[in-house]
């Protein structure tokens, strides 16, 4: 039985798993920093590319990072990604709608502080740093 989770899901093609990626997306002087405590979210606009199999890649791709030096141990830094990607999931809608044709956003949510945060405080600054970067690409 399929259900309606898995058009809103959060597939692997959506995450960024290229180091060189990662590392221009930090280092390169063109991505941009947006914050709303405890998150910090680093973004960069990139041309967007068909691959191999003709298909063209989505229009945001996501990195999330809980450093070890926040949280010692994996079950919070879990806890922590879980509550990220399940509020980017649901309000990925805002950012991926605002998306120039043609392009694509390299994003990466950065968790900057060392204690835990309820969910819906966690859904409302992703939700926040989404809205600002879909206004951030589309000036009015």
């Amino acid at each position: 039985m399929m259900t309606g989770l898995t058009t809103k899901g959060l597939s692997k093609s959506e995450r960024i798993v290229s180091r060189k990626l990662i590392e221009r997306l930090f280092t390169s002087g063109r991505g941009h920093s947006l914050t709303a405590f405890p998150l910090r979210a680093v973004y960069m606009v990139l041309d967007r590319r068909a691959d191999a199999g003709g298909r063209c890649e989505p229009p945001v791709t996501l990195l999330l990072s809980v450093p070890k030096r926040k949280f010692k141990h994996a079950v919070d830094r879990n806890r922590v990604k879980r509550q990220l990607r399940e509020a980017y999931r649901t309000h990925k809608h805002l950012l991926t709608a605002a998306v120039p044709e043609g392009h694509q956003v390299a994003l990466a949510l950065v968790w900057l502080s060392d204690r835990h945060f309820a969910s819906a405080d966690v859904e409302h600054r992703v939700c926040s740093l989404l809205t600002r970067i879909a206004s951030a690409l589309n000036p009015a």
